[in-house]
């Protein structure tokens, strides 16, 4: 009896912990998606642990990013498109630029997204029933209308902390699972340490690739939320400490989760010769090697990667929107949840026309570069600016961290000019 209440206690705790984290979960949820996920694979099953420095670095950058924009959302009382357009010398046209860029980007993704969730339920129901693989199309078709409705009306009950704890569900879900296909086939810890050594695949696709890496890992949506979500979640200047303890946890996090996807592909498909291009070859690939159990496991991590980022998807451009204008997080205005039905039916697009979404998501992710310096950029004019920021001075290694991850995003932004030019 004391046993079973034992256990029950530490469920409770871990329930607790998981329900209790802050705005990081919507980092996650912005960055580890279909397309990060498809990226991971790409890059795991093609390059090995190659790619494992340019993680590393995004997530450090974007750990140190998540923080400035919430302590400066902290301090300030302000949201940053909002602020950028009130302190920054042009920042009207600059923030209307991040919107665009954004949207693009994240709309895109939420096509290929949503094109992969419902192929990935699909197949659920093929491997069960057999005699539907005829009406595919108009079988995936529904599936995506249903889901868009279903995370649409979800959608209309606009309060923050009812979003939180439904992406909560989800990324628990992509993380334990991708955490526990590593356990099956794993790469030798020597490719790990010898990936952390920058280089960059000298093959067709491999700029492309590296492009894409960081758009999707060090994700501009991410940090110009993270202001709406810190004071969604009713935090104040008081919360700084818990500001920053989110702000690693979700970095960390977003590291072992994107890092797990891409240890799977290499350990599983890269000493085979066995490049994946899409996330459902992974699963029929992995089979012969770590049996249907352990495909199971990936499977439903994808699935669950693909519907955590919906939600994010989704919200962004409405929420930005709104930034810009009052510098308020705004769920239940007529404007959000016109913003968001417009979102709904651009992400049928893929669906509707029964497109492949792989090729676009990468794309997508290295479109989304292009707006990183301008966030990176605007931040650190806020974070310095001694009448924003009031008595609180910015410490010298936040600034160093932020110069670095400038540099970085403009050197990653040239080399996805140079991507984009060859694919053209």
């Amino acid at each position: 009896m004391q046993e079973l209440t034992v256990k029950k206690s530490i469920l409770k705790k871990i329930i607790a912990l998981v329900l209790g984290f802050g705005p990081g979960i919507f980092a996650i949820g912005y960055t580890i998606g279909t397309g990060s996920v498809t990226s991971m694979i790409v890059a795991g099953s093609t390059y090995g642990m190659q790619l494992t420095w340019v993680l590393l670095l995004s997530c450090i950058f974007s750990g140190v990013l998540m923080f400035a924009y919430g302590n400066y959302a902290l301090i300030s009382g302000e949201t940053a498109l909002y602020g950028f357009k009130k302190h920054i010398k042009g920042g009207k046209i600059l923030a209307i630029l991040i919107i665009v860029g954004i949207t693009f980007g994240q709309w895109n993704s939420l096509m290929g997204i949503l094109g992969i969730s419902a192929n990935m339920l699909f197949e659920i129901i093929a491997m069960n029933f057999e005699g539907v693989r005829p009406y595919q199309y108009e079988i995936v078709l529904a599936i995506a209308i249903a889901v868009i409705g279903i995370f649409y009306s979800v959608m209309l009950v606009g309060k923050y902390s009812f979003f939180e704890k439904i992406l909560v569900i989800f990324v628990t879900f992509l993380g334990l699972s991708f955490i526990v296909s590593l356990f099956f086939v794993a790469p030798l810890p020597s490719e790990i340490i010898s990936g952390l050594i920058p280089t960059i695949p000298e093959v067709p696709g491999g700029k492309m690739m590296v492009a894409a890496f960081v758009g999707t890992t060090m994700a501009s949506a991410t940090f110009l939320s993270r202001p709406l979500f810190v004071k969604g979640k009713g935090w104040t200047i008081d919360n700084l400490k818990q500001q920053k303890k989110d702000s690693i946890i979700a970095a960390i996090l977003v590291f072992i989760i994107s890092l797990s996807v891409m240890a799977v592909a290499s350990g599983a498909l890269f000493h085979q010769g066995k490049p994946v291009l899409k996330v459902l070859d992974m699963a029929n690939t992995l089979e012969p090697i770590a049996g249907s159990f352990a495909v199971a496991i990936f499977f439903f991590g994808t699935l669950s990667a693909g519907l955590s980022s919906i939600f994010p998807c989704l919200l962004i451009t409405p929420l930005l929107v709104a930034d810009y204008q009052l510098g308020e997080l705004d769920t239940t205005s007529k404007q959000f949840k016109i913003i968001t039905f417009i979102a709904c039916l651009v992400a049928l697009i893929v669906p509707v026309f029964g497109a492949n979404p792989i090729e676009m998501q990468i794309l997508s992710q290295v479109f989304n570069v292009f707006v990183l310096p301008i966030v990176v950029f605007s931040i650190i004019l806020m974070v310095n600016n001694k009448k924003v920021m009031k008595d609180y001075k910015t410490g010298w290694s936040v600034n160093l961290g932020l110069i670095l991850a400038l540099f970085f995003s403009l050197v990653i932004s040239y080399n996805g000019i140079l991507a984009i030019s060859q694919y053209f």
